[in-house]
């Protein structure tokens, strides 16, 4: 499975200071079928829930945009 980031994901990432290898370790433990998927995953180093939005297409996922959700719960 190949990961590809958006520029609009990897500036929400900058932004955030969500690093990248996250999102992929993230990803790589999930069975993803093709289409478009939003996942919210609870991270140790962010306050906050995390929110993926990806689209798959064959081989390759794509991080459309990643970022705390701060209307969700805190931990």
């Amino acid at each position: 499975m190949k990961i590809k980031f958006s520029r609009h994901a990897k500036r929400r990432a900058s932004l955030y200071k969500i690093p990248e290898s996250v999102i992929s370790t993230i990803l790589t433990g999930m069975n993803l079928r093709q289409g478009e998927h939003e996942i919210i995953k609870d991270v140790e180093c962010l306050q906050y829930p995390l929110k993926i939005v990806v689209s798959v297409a064959g081989d390759t996922v794509t991080v459309i945009t990643n970022y705390p959700l701060k209307k969700g719960r805190k931990k």
